[in-house]
């Protein structure tokens, strides 16, 4: 089984060291990580050369991997990174099953009103989701209808660091679980 490893994770400091330790925690669990770094073949590149081989790159590992595990801890906002959404989405219009986690416990709804609180939204009166989920009803409905298991979270409303692989390790655990048909 392999598992394309998406998440904002490719931003830290760290990245290469923080992959290395998603893929060691995923092979404990039969699963073979792939981490979307950029590698260094793009730095001799132009910006616009660079972006298209890592998207082409980034593409040719999700068709070769059989599940997304998708890190959907806030990132840059009230929701999950972007770009992580977009694999996210492929992964489940493709059929392929869709595991998540965040490192958050504040669930969207109050996030959200956070950030407004500090940006103002460009038109007044604008609603906030409010279904008491871990993100937008449709990141949390591809990962619950995509993998059959809910985003996994902190224990207890507990907060976790932005790096934290305690989430991450009980997404990993629980899509194993799932995929050998042991339940949740």
């Amino acid at each position: 089984m392999t598992a394309y490893l998406a998440g904002p994770d490719v931003f830290l400091p760290n990245a290469t060291a923080q992959a290395a330790r998603k893929i060691a925690i995923a092979a404990r669990y039969g699963i073979v990580g792939l981490a979307p770094l950029d590698d260094a073949s793009t730095a001799a590149m132009s910006e616009d050369q660079a972006w298209r081989a890592i998207f082409h790159k980034d593409v040719a590992m999700m068709e070769v991997s059989d599940i997304i595990i998708a890190n959907l801890t806030p990132f840059r906002g009230a929701s999950a990174d972007a770009g992580t959404l977009v694999e996210l989405g492929w992964f489940f219009g493709h059929g392929k099953p869709v595991f998540g986690y965040s490192n958050s416990a504040v669930p969207f709804a109050a996030r959200s009103r956070a950030q407004a609180g500090r940006i103002a939204d460009d038109v007044a009166g604008l609603m906030h989701e409010s279904f008491g989920l871990a993100d937008n009803l449709m990141v949390v409905g591809a990962v619950e209808f995509g993998g059959s298991c809910p985003v996994v979270l902190p224990h207890a409303g507990e907060e976790l660091a932005f790096d934290s692989l305690a989430a991450f390790e009980r997404c990993v655990a629980l899509a194993a679980r799932r995929l050998r048909g042991d339940g949740i």
